[in-house]
């Protein structure tokens, strides 16, 4: 099974910090003729795509790009970037396989918000000096020639491709003074010097420590617009084919609107919900129920609902096969699951979302109930049956869901 990839967040404006390593670690460049070539690819896919960068840097075995994508193409360009960096690469030392390790990085970055700028363009900017490859007081930041920062003080050409207005305004400095570059230049050199302090150092790795782990950078609705973004995408495709923290974040999120019209139905609030005994049907509906509809774990239902360990969702709503689940429960927590059918939330839906695994209790009604070794998916209306009947399953036979 492949690794679950994350979801991509594309829209016309979008700012992405974006970065990439090395196939196992190993080098991305090999030489200056490597690192023009890289550049070279870099300017070429910012014209067939439109693209702004806004900082670089290019180190030995990865790079990193504040980029701005005015169409919603990131995927299409760096499709054609990594893989014509990579042929380009592979002709000129005879050799095949992949260059780059994976799939390539991409956070989204809030615009409108210019905080979030500043801190990836420092981190970009910095990049050097934290490895170790720019030594302070000795020299300058803007010495390593393989990013942005030379560009941006004068000490090199700048690229068509790149824009510094951003980043300078972003930083406070008015883009239209004509000695901008040097007041960038005292801005890094203020965090050049916060970096070499233990504290100053704990303060910035903080403030990176979003950029290095999160998938996005930006404020609470900024966030919930992505996650409506993502809906469709995750619901769209294969949900073991995506990971990370944004189909996470997305997961929990769902999960918590299905918790809020369950407690609805039961005329509840959180409050009083915490207060109920562990055992008590209202709880084990409203975890078979999670445990059902949504892609949350029984850790995260078990603490939602106040149930304590685990288990207690699993007991609620385990799956496989019926007779074993059986033979493993005790007999009050069996006679409380037998009575769930007249203990449903009258208010859920007929209309619920898929799931690929099968409950081990199956409840039924019509010509179907009797029928033993079927294996059968809940549905809404299976739920709020008057009878219900335990019925053993096979995996090797299916039953198809009521509607």
């Amino acid at each position: 099974m492949g690794m679950a990839r994350k979801p991509r967040v594309e829209y016309a404006g979008a700012l992405y910090h974006v970065m990439s390593r090395g196939d196992r670690g190993q080098a991305i460049v090999r030489g200056d003729a490597d690192r023009e070539r890289f550049f070279e690819t870099l300017g070429e896919t910012c014209e067939r795509t439109g693209w702004i960068v806004h900082a670089y840097v290019l180190m030995t075995n990865h790079y990193h790009l504040l980029l701005e994508t005015p169409e919603a193409n990131l995927v299409q360009g760096m499709k054609w970037f990594l893989s014509t960096y990579t042929l380009r690469y592979n002709a000129r030392y005879r050799q095949r396989g992949h260059v780059f390790q994976g799939r390539y990085k991409a956070v989204v970055l809030e615009a409108e918000e210019s905080g979030y700028a500043e801190r990836v363009s420092t981190y970009i900017h910095l990049n050097p000096l934290r490895a170790g490859l720019v030594r302070w007081l000795e020299e300058e930041v803007w010495t390593y020639p393989w990013s942005s920062a030379p560009a941006y003080m004068g000490r090199a050409r700048k690229p068509a491709w790149l824009s510094t207005t951003r980043v300078v305004e972003c930083v406070g400095i008015d883009a239209r003074r004509r000695d901008w570059g040097r007041q960038y230049a005292r801005y890094l050199e203020s965090r050049c010097r916060q970096w070499a302090s233990e504290d100053g150092r704990n303060a910035l790795m903080g403030d990176w420590k979003e950029i290095q782990r999160g998938w996005c950078l930006g404020g609470d609705m900024f966030r919930e617009t992505l996650l409506e973004a993502l809906g469709p995408k995750i619901k769209g495709g294969k949900r073991e084919s995506y990971g990370g923290d944004a189909k996470r974040a997305h997961d929990d999120r769902a999960a918590a609107a299905w918790l809020r019209q369950g407690l609805a139905a039961y005329s509840l609030t959180a409050e009083r919900l915490a207060r109920l005994k562990k055992s008590d049907k209202r709880k084990l509906v409203l975890a078979w129920w999670l445990s059902r509809h949504t892609s949350v774990g029984a850790d995260w239902i078990s603490t939602r609902l106040a149930m304590g360990h685990r288990t207690s969702v699993s007991n609620a709503a385990p799956q496989g096969c019926p007779q074993r689940a059986r033979n493993r429960m005790p007999p009050r927590a069996m006679s409380d699951v037998t009575t769930l059918a007249s203990q449903a939330p009258p208010a859920l839906p007929d209309s619920l979302p898929a799931v690929s695994t099968s409950p081990w209790l199956q409840m039924a009604r019509g010509p179907g109930a009797s029928r033993p070794g079927y294996t059968s998916r809940w549905s809404a209306s299976m739920v709020r049956a008057t009878s219900a009947s335990i019925l053993p399953c096979s995996r090797a036979q299916s039953w198809p869901q009521r509607t």
